[in-house]
């Protein structure tokens, strides 16, 4: 089978690592056509790679590039990955006469907040492809109420391969001596672009109560300059690190002593992932742990932070560096995550989409 993936992804998006994880897995002949620069995530998969420079939703001139490559490459399936990828990709292969197509979106917002007329195009092209995929529940409530109907949507959640994420002390070493942070400093952390929703003003606020403590934000997005004023007001400019996009996360985590997450509208992939890492981890939500702590097999060292209680994550982080130190910074042991949000199992259940899309 010769799968054809559209990727349309902003830069620093981890959903280029989840289709890197995809393409590693899957036993096809595999071929990514990226709208726009492809991320270095995709760059070493080993996949067959085509670019196509354009930032618009609706771009004509990519529809028609798009439409020759399915042609000339006599793809089996294609599958898109986010909002303009579907948008542009589901009109190519309809105009290829390709009518096994698979889409796949990330984020619940993603999209949402186009104009009407890129929007509708959207839709009339979700009519003509055979399935949806939502990374999370939240994305395909989202989709469901947008008018994607009930029985073309199924969920594949996103997933992470955890042996990526093992601590490795020599990582953290260089890490910590390039960012100039102290020896025996306690180091709290956040993974993710940096946008309101993320409500790092609150962690940036919290940290102003930890004595002693340095924040260290990995990411970047429209809320920098704003955060970096706020940590001037705050008077903690000198605790507060700016890292910038990283292409893995792997180094940074392993320089964390703890890991914050105080958005609520997350799946809480990066809380997975800092928990991978051997990282206690406060979160406002993740869905996989909510889970588990639903079916009372709650992670150890994991904790969902009190809604609207302000006093919440500094307490809590103060809690959590004085256990770091109580361990005299000792990390902690590997964690047991779910099967259903490990990569092998997303891949596998992504063949078996393919499998019946195509029997169909």
């Amino acid at each position: 089978m010769r799968v054809l993936h559209v990727f349309g992804a902003r830069p620093g998006s981890g959903a280029g690592h989840q289709l890197r994880l995809l393409l590693g897995r899957l036993p096809y002949d595999g071929h990514v056509l990226t709208l726009g620069p492809a991320p270095p995530a995709l760059r070493a998969t080993g996949a067959t790679l085509h670019e196509l420079p354009t930032t618009r939703d609706r771009d004509l001139g990519a529809i028609r590039h798009l439409r020759g490559l399915i042609r000339e490459g006599r793809f089996d399936v294609v599958h898109t990955h986010l909002f303009r990828a579907g948008v542009q990709g589901r009109v190519a292969s309809r105009l290829a006469r390709t009518p096994r197509v698979v889409a796949t979106e990330y984020h619940a917002d993603e999209g949402l907040r186009t104009a009407a007329g890129v929007r509708a195009l959207y839709l009339a092209g979700e009519r003509h492809s055979g399935v949806t995929v939502a990374a999370a529940p939240a994305v395909a409530d989202r989709l469901r109420r947008w008018g994607v109907p009930l029985g073309r949507v199924t969920v594949i959640p996103k997933a992470l391969d955890a042996a990526e994420f093992a601590y490795d002390p020599r990582l953290r070493t260089a890490a910590r001596a390039r960012l100039r942070i102290a020896p025996g400093t306690p180091v709290i952390g956040a993974v993710g672009r940096l946008e309101p929703e993320r409500r790092l003003d609150t962690l940036i606020r919290a940290v102003a109560e930890v004595p002693g403590a340095t924040l260290l934000l990995v990411g970047d997005g429209p809320a920098r300059v704003a955060l970096q004023l706020l940590a001037g007001i705050e008077g903690v400019s000198d605790r507060v690190l700016f890292a910038g996009t990283v292409e893995h996360a792997r180094e940074m985590l392993c320089a964390m002593d703890v890991f914050a997450s105080p958005g609520r509208e997350t799946f809480g992939l990066a809380v997975l992932e800092a928990v991978a890492a051997g990282l206690p981890a406060l979160y406002a939500a993740c869905a996989p742990l909510q889970e588990m702590a639903a079916a009372r097999t709650p992670v150890e060292h994991t904790q969902r932070l009190t809604p609207h209680d302000p006093e919440s994550l500094p307490r809590a982080l103060r809690a959590e560096v004085l256990c770091h130190i109580e361990r005299y910074g000792a990390r902690l042991p590997p964690r047991i995550l779910p099967d259903r949000y490990c990569a092998n199992r997303m891949a596998a259940d992504v063949e078996d989409l393919y499998e019946r899309v195509a029997a169909s």
